[in-house]
């Protein structure tokens, strides 16, 4: 049985996050990043822009790379969705690209980053711009590790310098200040 799919909504953005998956409790509060991992990415927006939850939510278009839960990991945690999962959502967030047309896209965690970068270490990629053209359309990706409570990457260094490096490209970036 699947989950109801989630999405943060009909915002017109030239900024796109993409995230990995919804937790549990996301389909139950119909949003996403609406648990722990939503708290600490508003946060970061916060703390870097002063741009609390309800202006980040109308202001920045929200998508995941897979748009239902994919279930429990049996070692704990949420699963990580399968290559075959992500292939099945890969339309919508192709999409979603042509429509929005974004100029800034801020991938959040490692396989949101791997769709528009090459895998590679954490700590080689966040604090960074890439500019990268996907299904035609040329665009700016910066980065963010994921904010989960089960991730210690972004509290201790080098994350946490990188993470600041990050956010401080991502709130000069025009796409960010043209937000209206």
């Amino acid at each position: 049985m699947f989950a109801p799919v989630v999405s943060g909504g009909p915002v017109v953005s030239k900024m796109l996050l993409v995230g990995q998956a919804p937790g549990d409790k996301e389909p139950r509060l119909g949003r996403p990043f609406a648990w722990t991992a939503g708290k600490t990415l508003f946060r970061w927006f916060f703390e870097a822009a002063g741009m609390n939850e309800d202006q980040f939510r109308s202001s920045i278009y929200m998508a995941a790379v897979c748009r239902c839960f994919p279930g429990k990991n049996p070692a704990g945690g949420d699963r990580v969705p399968s290559p075959q999962e992500v292939l099945n959502c890969s339309a919508w967030l192709t999409r979603e690209i042509e429509i929005l047309r974004p100029q800034l896209v801020i991938p959040v965690g490692k396989l949101a980053i791997q769709q528009f970068l090459p895998l590679q270490k954490l700590d080689r990629i966040i604090g960074r711009a890439f500019a990268v053209t996907r299904d035609g359309h040329a665009f700016d990706v910066i980065p963010l590790p994921h904010p989960s409570g089960a991730s210690p990457w972004h509290r201790k260094e080098p994350g946490k310098g990188l993470l600041k490096k990050a956010m401080k490209r991502i709130v000069s970036h025009a796409a960010f200040k043209a937000k209206g």
